[in-house]
């Protein structure tokens, strides 16, 4: 059984209910019980006892999100926290650079202990570790000078750890702007991805790449970005269409 969306979210949320000028409207939209008056409700359907949230012009009515518009919500907002906890973690990787940069050695001890501890565990997920091409790397950022390592490691860290924040808030509010950077950003990556695959397979890294492929798919078919599946302007219509005064109007029509 499917998940009901509306209702979910009218649970946590609240009902939405509006009274429309247009009499066809809201005769649609009312109903006279021995309760007293109800109204239906913009997000589930359901006739909720009280007085209408809203009133006025149908055309000022609040769009409210439904159906598939609220599950693709739910989507961007679990990649928000994950693109939110992803960040803060670098953010604090940044932060320990910062903090033991004086220390070239002890930067370097402090990397090779985190490490040791999860070499383990990468190995687990048959990942090795010590021939990482990401890993190499920042091994070789060692043999830098000071200003380098400070500048170029702290300093990109924290520009990675931003775009990573700006894009949770983003895709937890729905900004388009948003959905298309995670999808350029993403995208970005794939080549490393790649190429760290082409080093050494392994199941985690497929998955992972897989995984991420489907996230700028979904994202950019979902969301018609780039113009794709009409751009923008389908993608409004779309969600007018699924709006409840839109069916209400649209059943109140003339065939």
């Amino acid at each position: 059984m499917g998940i009901d969306w509306n209702r979910r979210t009218c649970a946590r949320k609240g009902h939405v209910t509006y009274a429309p000028d247009d009499p066809r409207l809201r005769v649609r939209l009312h109903a006279r019980t021995a309760l007293g008056e109800v109204w239906r409700c913009l997000r589930c359907g359901d006739f909720v006892l009280g007085e209408p949230h809203g009133s006025g012009p149908a055309a000022d009515a609040p769009l409210v999100p439904r159906g598939k518009v609220l599950r693709d919500l739910f989507i961007l907002r679990c990649l928000a926290v994950e693109r939110a906890v992803r960040g803060v973690f670098v953010v604090l990787v940044a932060v320990a650079v910062w903090r033991f940069s004086n220390s070239e050695n002890a930067v370097r001890r402090l990397f090779d202990e985190y490490l040791d501890v999860f070499r383990p565990v990468f190995r687990h997920f048959h990942y090795d570790l010590d021939h990482s091409p990401v890993v190499g790397s920042v091994q070789r950022a060692f043999g830098y000078r000071h200003s380098t390592l400070l500048l170029l490691v702290a300093a990109l860290l924290l520009a990675y750890a931003l775009i990573e924040l700006v894009e949770a808030v983003g895709l937890w509010y729905a900004k388009r702007w948003a959905e298309y950077l995670t999808v350029v950003a993403t995208a970005a990556f794939l080549p490393l991805e790649i190429y760290e695959l082409g080093e050494r397979v392994s199941w985690v890294k497929i998955a992972t790449l897989v995984v991420n492929i489907l996230a700028v798919l979904y994202i950019a078919l979902a969301k018609r970005l780039f113009g794709l599946r009409g751009g923008r302007r389908a993608y409004d219509a779309e969600r007018h269409s699924a709006s409840l005064l839109e069916v209400a109007r649209s059943a109140g029509e003339p065939g």
